[in-house]
């Protein structure tokens, strides 16, 4: 991540200005998020990755979006009382915003065109799994679903891009959070 990322506008949760600046120093695992897809249970893993390792620098990021299925239909104060009262979310959540298409955020272009394929150690690709259920996925490069993680390093690099299909708790994705954070 550049440091005109830590420049790109964003909004919090409940619709404060912000800027991801002030995560600076910190590694981060930038997610799009969605209260109503199979993979929502992912936030319980999120929760508790921020939880073993905030004190260590890690902060998780949570950017609701709605461009998959419409899986992130509820307002932004739904999916914040979702968020806490169904998985006691307490790392940073924002507005939604688009990860897909013309109206994709600034944020996700500049993740997408630093990282544009996402990792994955699953035996049948998530792209061909959403096939599999009659979805369209989103053409490559862009963000494939919900929960794709993006990881970046204390000094603003992306350094790994995340399928959405990978819990939080995979090998690959503590390992590179618990390098990173050994960096610092």
């Amino acid at each position: 991540m550049s440091a005109s990322i830590y420049n790109i506008p964003v909004r919090g949760i409940r619709g404060t200005d912000e800027s991801l600046g002030k995560y600076k120093g910190n590694v981060a695992l930038i997610v799009n998020v969605a209260s109503k897809c199979g993979l929502t249970p992912q936030y319980e893993g999120l929760q508790k990755l921020y939880r073993d390792y905030r004190d260590r620098g890690l902060v998780v990021l949570g950017f609701p979006a709605n461009d998959f299925a419409e899986q992130e239909p509820g307002t932004n104060d739904e999916v914040q009382t979702f968020c806490r009262s169904t998985y006691g979310i307490d790392f940073p959540m924002f507005e939604k915003l688009c990860v897909t298409g013309e109206t994709t955020h600034p944020l996700y272009k500049a993740l997408i065109e630093a990282q544009p394929k996402a990792a994955s150690n699953s035996d049948v690709p998530f792209r061909e799994q959403l096939k599999g259920y009659g979805m369209t996925p989103n053409p490559e490069p862009g963000v494939l679903w919900n929960f794709e993680k993006f990881l970046v390093s204390r000094s603003g690099e992306v350094v790994g891009r995340f399928s959405p299909e990978m819990t939080p708790n995979d090998p690959l994705i503590v390992n590179a959070v618990e390098a990173e954070l050994g960096k610092g």
